[in-house]
């Protein structure tokens, strides 16, 4: 093994030599891959494909001592270090330039406790993980819509999906989860075990520590909901979107539905003329009983005149991985989001003006309908603080060719400031990109300082920074 540069955390760069990075390997089960190593490029990739960083070191995780291992060797060498679950998230925390990658996307068991209605989860788990399994005994819990989503992510950050309105966050199902602190440390947490930092990971991010396993209630849900997509011409928008917006303020818990301006994918369903037209697309999932589902879902084909549309009963697994295929790795993707408290008249016509200068066919906005149980939480009881949005939007900016990059960003910051007066200021720290440490926060609203001082308690140092990060108590005191 080669001498090894890394970024330490004072700012230079540091020299490792080969038989320190040698000793790590040696007590790392998984192994540690470096640049030399022929799936280091594989490696180190991650979703987003703006990402396109080169970590000194990547350690293969398989166990909470592992990561303990790992955590040693970078404060010891005090290197910057980022945590790696799914490797999903649009800013690519993930990967840390020139420091030490912990990577636990080997840790992705699930085991199910059917009598308890309780999952724990590894923490390089996939949403299609804990689907697969919960659902093999008619259960769930509150996760995304896409089934290549990393869990430990999704729901250190809030996490919300489907199931959402009736059951809250991600979070709000959060029973207990392993963790390593900046120490070495191992520690279990729960609402009664050391309650304050379980507090601060249900929303607080990876900012406390690397945490290995979750332990998630689950619900009865399915195996088969009423679910699917109704697609009307862009034309229709203002009509339809009005007609959502009013269905969705007396919808019932079980009924969720969400809206996307984006141009038509090669759907099956639709006609080869629609094919790459500007669309409005309602996704929804009803997972109450299937007569009642199927009732509710043919009032969304009355918004309007619909191009085409799927409805019906289907595995809620599967319509876990419906756009999967639009979501695939490797594209270049740059996000911009807002919380409101209601669709005004006045955001629909801006989102509309937004979406007729869509930069290319992969591009869109989403609004996703929450409300219900995510909102019944007191702010203070979860260290998530967007307990008042009732809809989220994403302005999606996704291509493929690097000369766009500016083009892209430029519609999706245009949009994200035309829909800004009718936001609430708050946001989703899951949909932050890394040019956004502004926001952090305004994201955590009256939940910030006590963020501080649990960060202030377990990592002083700010070893885990590579995030969208709260800085500790006495350091931003003294800033």
């Amino acid at each position: 093994m080669e001498t090894l540069t890394y970024r330490s955390l004072d700012g230079p760069l540091a020299v490792l030599q080969p038989e320190e990075a040698e000793a790590l390997a040696a007590g790392i089960r998984g192994g540690v891959i470096t640049p030399a190593d022929a799936d280091y490029e594989a490696t180190r990739r991650v979703w987003n494909g703006m990402v396109d960083r080169h970590p000194a070191l990547i350690a293969r995780c398989l166990g909470s001592q592992d990561v303990r291992r790992a955590i040693d060797f970078a404060r010891d060498h005090r290197m910057l270090v980022s945590v790696r679950g799914g490797g999903h998230h649009i800013a690519g925390n993930a990967v840390a330039e020139g420091g030490l990658v912990i990577d636990l996307s080997a840790l992705r068991g699930v085991r199910v406790d059917p009598q308890a209605r309780t999952a724990r989860v590894g923490a390089g788990a996939l949403l299609g993980d804990v689907d697969h399994e919960t659902q093999a005994f008619g259960l769930a819990t509150p996760l995304g819509i896409n089934s290549t989503t990393g869990v430990a992510g999704l729901c250190l950050g809030g996490g919300f999906g489907w199931l959402t309105r009736q059951y809250g966050l991600t979070i709000d199902n959060l029973l207990s989860a392993d963790i390593v602190t900046a120490d070495g440390q191992l520690h279990v947490v729960s609402a009664s075990q050391e309650p304050e930092l379980f507090w601060a990971l249900q929303g607080g991010g990876g900012n406390f520590g690397v945490v290995t396993s979750f332990e998630f209630r689950l619900h009865p849900v399915g195996p088969q909901v009423h679910a699917g997509l109704v697609v009307y011409p862009f034309a229709q928008a203002q009509k339809v979107l009005r007609a959502w917006r009013d269905l969705s303020a007396g919808a019932p818990r079980e009924l969720s539905i969400w809206t996307v301006l984006r141009q038509a994918p090669p759907l099956p369903f639709l006609p080869e003329s629609i094919h790459g037209q500007p669309v409005v697309v309602f996704a929804l999932v009803h997972h109450g009983a299937l007569e009642e589902g199927e009732r509710l879902a043919a009032r969304v084909l009355e918004f309007g005149e619909p191009v085409g549309s799927m409805l019906g009963p289907q595995p809620y697994a599967g319509f876990q991985t419906a756009f999967d295929p639009l979501l695939t790795a490797g594209a270049r993707n740059y996000w911009k989001s807002h919380n409101f408290l209601a669709v005004t008249d006045e955001l629909i016509d801006a989102v509309i003006r937004g979406a007729e200068a869509l930069p290319g066919p992969e591009c869109e906005v989403f609004i996703a309908q929450l409300g219900g149980a995510a909102g019944e939480v007191e702010v203070a009881d979860t260290a998530y603080a967007g307990r008042d949005a009732n809809f989220v939007m994403n302005v999606h900016g996704r291509w493929q060719d690097p000369a766009e990059d500016d083009r892209v960003r430029d519609w999706a910051r245009g949009v994200f400031r035309d829909t800004g007066p009718f936001a609430t200021g708050g946001g989703y720290v899951n949909f932050l990109t890394e040019d956004e440490a502004g926001r952090v926060d305004s994201a955590y609203g009256q939940n910030y300082a006590r963020l501080q001082e649990v960060k202030r308690r377990y990592d002083p140092d700010n070893l885990f920074r590579i995030n969208q990060n709260i800085a500790p108590a006495v350091l931003a005191r003294t800033a």
